[in-house]
Parts: structure tokens; C-alpha cells; sequence
């Protein structure tokens, strides 16, 4: 789980093992969704892709030693999608793949946002605006102690009305942070319908460039994009975000771009049909 070159996955093997992680992993998402208190399908569905393709080809991390001190870090800021992290962690050997199970439960470590109790957690997010701004600090600190570890965000994108997210922004760009990656999940859904109705935020490359931060914008489910997106370090002296074009829900035919999946307890036969959808999309 190290990054040696800068190139997508090197071989058809390679894509073959993303998807396979992914189509894993979102089978997680909609077991947790099955559980008894539901989580947030939609956007932890859009998040899949971005999560594998890092934990999978880009962090370099140690799962059986997740405080590694020269680890890179990750930090989930739209912590409402913790369903989609602990799948991912739990499929790339974090901890057992069966505690899944307890999400949600009074008495286990996966609560609904994430928490540093989970192996391979680093803060605890949800509180929309706050996960940029720790991994500015994380990016800060590496850069002032001669490290050469990266800090890598994932932030919604209904997120981004937040104000604080934008104090972050102008900061990592004044102190130079090229060791910071922010990827925003551009699904263009919030709990309360499409961010453009609610607050636009479009021309939002611009916006991020005019920061002063290098912008790129990738297919956020094509492992062929994300993998050499996320590789490829920031220039010299600027801090980068990738905008990855997502899908809520994506994956399940009929829970896609439906701000109904933001959140959902699916009862058995909600469950049995989401399944049936996502194999057969994926076959």
C-alpha cells in the first residue's frame, strides 16, 4: 500500500482487484443500511472508489500497524459516509471483516461518524467544515518536521457551504502545503436536494484556483483516473484538490441521484433488491 510510481493500475489484474474491492465493499454499505440503525447509503455509495483507490494503491499505511509514525494520513471529513471507511479499512485488513456487524451498536467501536477507536482513524469527523482544517495542521506539521508523508481529505460537497472549510483553503495555500490533497466527493446531492439549488457553488475549479491551490477534476468511479490523480503529488509550493464527478448511490440503479438515499434503514426486501441491483450492474 505504498506508492512507487506515478501511472494508473499497471495491469487489467489490477482493475479487476479495484472493482472487485469496491463491489465488496459497497455489498458492506448496504448490510450496514440493513442494520438496525440504518447510515448514510447515498453518499458513502459515492465515496467507494475515491476510498479503495487510496487505501488500495496510494497511502502508504501499515493495516496491522495503522500508528505507524511514518504512515500517510486520511481523514474522512464527510463522516457521515463512516460505512464506506469501515469497509474499506475492514477489507484492507484494518480489523476483522465480521465487526462490521456491530456498526451502530451500544457496546462496539463503529459509531455512526468515525472515531479514533476504529484501527486506521485519525480523527473523529462528521461536524461538517472541521476535516480540512486537521489535515492542514497534520499537512503543516509533516512539512515542519522535515517528513515527507501526505495528507489526503475527502470533504462533500455540500460541505463546502461551510465557511470554515474555505479558512482551511486560504491557509493550506499561504503556508504552501504541497503535501495536501483534498478530493472533493462531487455528487451534487446534500440531505435537502442538489447543492445548486441550495447554495451554488459552481464554478468551483475556479474557486478553488483562485485559493491558490492546483485543481483537477477526474471521474470519481474510473480507477483509471483516480489512481494516477492521487499519486501524483501537488507542485512545488501549492497544495491540490481533486474534484472527482461522482454519483450518489452509485451503483444501485434506483437509488442514484436520489437525495432519498442520503440516509436509509433498508428493511429485508429493500435489502435483498439494492443487492440484486449492485451485482448485476457490476457483472
Amino acid at each position: 500500500m505504498s506508492v512507487e510510481a506515478l501511472a494508473g493500475p499497471s495491469s487489467v489484474g489490477d482493475l479487476v482487484g479495484l472493482r472487485r474491492t469496491a463491489l465488496a465493499v459497497r455489498e458492506h454499505v448496504l448490510a450496514i443500511g440493513a442494520g438496525g440503525v440504518g447510515t448514510h447509503i447515498g453518499g458513502a455509495l459515492s465515496a467507494v472508489d475515491i476510498l479503495v483507490a487510496l487505501y488500495r494503491e496510494v497511502l502508504r499505511v501499515r493495516p496491522a500497524e495503522p500508528d505507524w509514525p511514518d504512515r500517510d494520513h486520511f481523514i474522512l471529513s464527510k463522516g457521515h459516509a463512516s460505512a464506506a471507511l469501515y469497509a474499506t479499512l475492514a477489507e484492507c485488513g484494518f480489523f476483522p471483516v465480521e465487526e462490521l456487524a456491530t456498526y451502530g451498536s451500544a457496546d462496539g467501536r463503529l459509531m455512526a461518524h468515525p472515531t479514533p477507536a476504529v484501527p486506521g482513524v485519525e480523527f473523529a469527523t462528521g461536524s461538517l467544515g472541521h476535516g480540512l482544517g486537521l489535515g492542514a495542521g497534520l499537512a503543516l506539521a509533516a512539512k515542519r518536521a522535515g517528513s515527507d508523508k501526505r495528507v489526503f481529505v475527502l470533504v462533500g460537497d455540500g460541505e463546502l457551504q461551510e465557511g470554515s472549510v474555505w479558512e482551511a483553503v486560504m491557509s493550506a495555500a499561504h503556508h504552501g502545503l504541497d503535501n495536501l490533497t483534498a478530493i472533493v466527493d462531487r455528487n451534487r446531492l446534500q440531505i435537502s436536494g442538489s447543492t445548486e439549488d441550495r447554495m451554488g457553488l459552481e464554478p468551483l475549479g475556479d474557486k478553488w484556483r483562485a485559493f491558490g491551490w492546483q485543481c483537477s477534476e477526474v471521474d470519481g468511479h474510473d480507477f483509471g483516473e483516480l489512481v494516477p490523480a492521487l499519486r501524483t503529488p501537488p507542485p512545488a509550493g501549492k497544495p491540490a484538490v481533486l474534484i472527482a464527478d461522482t454519483v450518489k448511490g452509485q451503483g444501485v440503479r434506483h437509488l442514484q441521484h436520489r437525495k432519498q438515499s442520503h440516509f436509509a434503514r433498508l428493511g429485508p426486501e429493500a435489502y435483498q433488491r439494492a443487492v440484486t441491483a449492485l451485482r448485476a450492474a457490476a457483472a
